[in-house]
């Protein structure tokens, strides 16, 4: 990517926050609105999946081709990475303030519900050297919670990157299960039935995994309630 094309990246992502779009000299002038063209990709992507993302496709809910998308998102991955923050904006909480493992938890459920609003969410990384507006305001909400309980700075890196896999992580599992039917769950009782039956010292075998008790006894919550536990596993390292 060239310095213009990141260029143009970075004022199509802070479009609405201090930077402006450039608009051509010549030529006709703009005919679709960037926000639009985000908001149908983003459409496409709940409806049917992140595979059926394309600028074709997207074009194509405004009747253009390909071609005529890039001067307003630039290429597929330009697009997508505009996708993942136009999605991401961050809802309004207010914080408990009761404690670090609170604070924490609320911060990572509304992060669970954005990636469940939109599943593709994880399948796009949030590493980029360019991030945008609203990845910041995640980040920088978090970093305020660790702020406001004193965590000391060497501890707030590995902290954000714990929390952000965690969430990340129990935001595919539960995505996955809500595809489940009653179809899924009862395929997944047999195997479970078959292993057991074809290998009956399997407790033996797996004494530690036999003996965990489960998170909850309803397994569709089982992200959900992983994830509080695990959110109050790091909070309890926190000096």
């Amino acid at each position: 990517m060239s310095p213009e094309d990141v260029t143009a990246h970075v004022r199509r992502l802070w479009r609405h926050r201090g930077t402006t779009l450039r608009t051509p000299r010549r030529g006709p002038r703009q005919q679709l609105d960037l926000d639009e063209i985000l908001d149908a990709a983003v459409a496409l992507a709940d409806a049917e999946g992140l595979a059926a993302v394309s600028t074709r496709a997207v074009a194509a809910r405004f009747g253009k081709t390909a071609m005529a998308l890039y001067p307003y998102v630039g290429d597929k991955g330009q697009m997508l990475a505009l996708m993942l923050d136009h999605a991401s904006v961050l809802p309004s909480w207010t914080d408990p303030g009761t404690s670090p493992a609170d604070d924490l938890s609320a911060w990572a459920l509304a992060f669970l519900e954005l990636h469940l609003a939109h599943p593709w969410l994880t399948s796009l990384s949030w590493a980029r050297a360019a991030p945008g507006p609203h990845e910041q305001d995640w980040l920088e909400r978090l970093l305020a919670i660790l702020d406001r309980w004193a965590t000391p700075a060497a501890m707030r890196s590995p902290t954000i990157t714990m929390l952000y896999a965690t969430v990340r992580s129990c935001a595919e599992t539960a995505a996955a299960y809500r595809t489940f039917d009653s179809g899924d769950a009862a395929q997944w009782r047999e195997g479970a039935d078959a292993t057991r039956r074809l290998i009956p010292d399997l407790a033996e075998r797996y004494p530690l995994t036999a003996a965990l008790p489960p998170v909850t006894a309803d397994w569709r919550q089982a992200p959900r309630e992983g994830l509080l536990a695990a959110v109050r596993l790091i909070a309890a390292a926190l000096p």
